[in-house]
């Protein structure tokens, strides 16, 4: 008799329940109308109001969205005692049953557009009275803890190394990248190049400060750049690469992203690399990546042609302006440029032009043209593997990259050689920088003057020192490059909060410092100190990525997560300092320690 009068207070309309059983107490009414259904007639004055009665439980009807407004207005209010009969029960045999049904109702319109957990397609289209008898159904379940096992791995059909080819090469599509900082430029650098012994040096100063190093050994000549025609030595599917023989001792590595595809392979299903590639064939290759430890050379068979003021793509549709440049030069540039740019190639504007001629980029355009001529017809008559065209040295190459009228104020070198051939390559190329190349004849030699040889050194260790007091601790790895942070010697002046914020921050603009001068690629971790507040924490990412504006090398800035790791990750192209001034050592192979097995 209870359960009825319930149910009839439950479903039945208000003036029904009010002349029913005039025998039931008002109490159980109300207090079992306060936590279940009858709560439903002042939720909206409880909303309203912004108040919660104290130890009431949640309403059991979650806010469902728009399937369940259209499910409701499409059943009618006579579909409306089902459910809450359903509820009324399910709420007298135990709480935690109600509350397991609550949560798979709540979870129900996640899935309202997809499959559900049991394999019925749940859709928007689906009539509502099926919806409630599965909800019926579930209901009357016993309340089970969701069953939790690992996870079946998501199988990705066909290659997903073309997925980032595909999306470059597609018709009308942009790289979303983020909005680049603007940073005020140097303007009063100073180049300095000497030669010691076997290697050629070349120290770029930003006030005095060592902010750049470049060195190579006579005969150990970078491969990047360089444009060859390899023979493709196996195909490995499972690592979507070919391994393709440059004639230069251990192979390089060609992943299926990096191949050229005709833009019908692109239109439809995408070709896996075995398909294209076979072995013993010839391809055209280019060297992005330098050999480095186990690893091969990179290679990418979308060739670029680099000059002083523009990159030559061939067979490409691209087009490019650097974003370091104003706006009003990029629209000078824009102008000159879509002139003189031909239909079968691509062109990328640098930041060197800043300033150039029109009668200057159209020069070094088709300097560019006649080389990848030149390229094209040894590429017919060669028997791979062979070499095309090979990058000039690494003094002519950094001055071509760097070296220009906005940013620098002199380029010195103590070395006779190497005075005659950056003027001469300036001749060609710049002739309004030549008077800018000098030759030092002083008593010390060029380094030493500008006080170059000390901050190598420093550049070499372990600890860099901070001025404040404070210090890094560079560590590195097979994996990534590890850098601490530490207050040291600093102790502030008011608080703790504010000694560690200014200590972080020196210690960021010395890590993107150190990153350019070491020319440390790859994953970084910095250990920042710990910081309290959330606008401290994001003033030393943003004090970072300022300092990183600086660096041409492409690196990328995550926030700092809840272990107070800041994970930053910039491009590796080649060796870094460390790897051109040591050796491993042939006792402890590089570890540190020797192992002792007699204590």
């Amino acid at each position: 008799m209870s359960e009825e009068t319930d149910l009839a207070v439950e479903s039945g309309p208000p003036e029904a329940a009010a002349s029913g059983d005039a025998s039931a107490p008002k109490p159980r009414r109300r207090r079992r109308g306060g936590r279940g259904r009858g709560r439903g007639k002042s939720a909206g004055v409880k909303e309203a109001s912004g108040g919660s009665e104290e130890g009431a439980e949640p309403p059991e009807q979650p806010d469902t969205g728009p399937a369940s407004e259209a499910e409701a207005e499409e059943a009618g209010p006579k579909a409306s005692p089902a459910p809450r009969r359903r509820r009324s029960r399910s709420r007298s045999r135990s709480k935690p049953a109600s509350r397991a049904e609550a949560g798979e109702e709540e979870a129900l319109p996640a899935t309202a557009e997809g499959p559900a957990a049991d394999g019925t397609d749940v859709s928007l289209d689906d009539p509502p009275k099926a919806t409630r008898r599965r909800r019926r159904r579930t209901s009357a379940k016993p309340a089970e803890p969701p069953e939790v096992g690992p996870a079946a791995p998501e199988s990705v059909a066909g290659p997903t190394r073309l997925r980032r080819a595909r999306a470059r090469t597609t018709p009308g599509t942009r790289r979303r990248r983020e909005t680049p900082i603007a940073v005020p430029r140097v303007t009063d650098k100073l180049m300095v190049i000497t030669e010691h012994g076997e290697r050629d040096q070349i120290a770029v100063l930003e006030d005095r400060d060592l902010v750049q190093h470049f060195v190579t050994r006579v005969g150990a000549r970078s491969m990047v750049g360089n444009v060859y025609l390899g023979r493709v030595q196996n195909v490995l599917p499972g690592m979507e690469a070919a391994f393709v023989d440059l004639g230069r001792g251990r192979n390089a590595v060609l992943y299926a992203g990096e191949v050229n595809y005709s833009p019908e392979d692109l239109e439809g299903t995408p070709p896996r690399i075995e398909q294209v590639l076979k072995g013993g064939q010839a391809v055209l290759v280019q060297v992005t990546k330098d050999p480095m430890g186990g690893k091969g050379a990179r290679l990418t068979a979308q060739i670029s042609m680099p000059g002083r003021y523009l990159v030559l793509v061939p067979n490409a549709n691209v087009f490019g302006i650097s974003r370091r440049l104003p706006d009003a030069e990029r629209r000078r540039l824009k102008a000159i440029v879509k002139k003189a740019k031909p239909d079968e190639h691509g062109l990328i504007v640098r930041t060197a032009a800043e300033g150039a001629s029109e009668e200057a980029i159209a020069a070094d355009l088709a300097r560019l043209i006649a080389e990848w001529e030149s390229i094209e017809k040894r590429s017919k008559r060669a028997k791979a593997p062979s070499l095309l065209y090979e990058e000039p040295e690494l003094t002519v190459r950094v001055v071509r990259d760097l070296f220009n009228d906005e940013e620098f104020r002199e380029l010195v070198t103590d070395s006779p050689r190497v005075h005659e051939t950056v003027r001469g390559y300036l001749r060609e190329v710049a002739p309004d920088l030549a008077d800018k190349v000098t030759l030092h004849e002083g008593k010390l030699p060029v380094f030493e003057e500008y006080h170059v040889v000390e901050q190598i050194h420093k550049a070499l260790d372990r600890k860099v020192w901070l001025p404040s007091g404070g210090y890094l601790i560079i560590e590195r790895t097979e994996a990534m490059t590890v850098i601490d942070v530490n207050t040291g010697k600093s102790v502030g002046k008011t608080n703790l909060e504010a000694t560690v914020v200014g200590t972080n921050l020196e210690g960021a603009k010395e890590v993107a410092r150190q990153l350019r001068l070491r020319d440390i690629g790859g994953i970084i971790i910095i250990d920042f100190i710990d910081m309290l507040l959330e606008q401290n924490k994001k003033k030393v990412v943003d004090t970072l990525k300022e300092a990183l504006a600086h660096d041409k090398t492409r690196s990328q800035v995550f926030e700092i997560g809840p272990l107070g790791l800041l994970e930053v990750t910039r491009k590796r192209v080649s060796g870094g300092l460390l790897e051109s001034f040591s050796e491993t050592c042939p006792q402890c192979e590089g570890r540190g320690f020797l192992i002792n097995y007699e204590r």
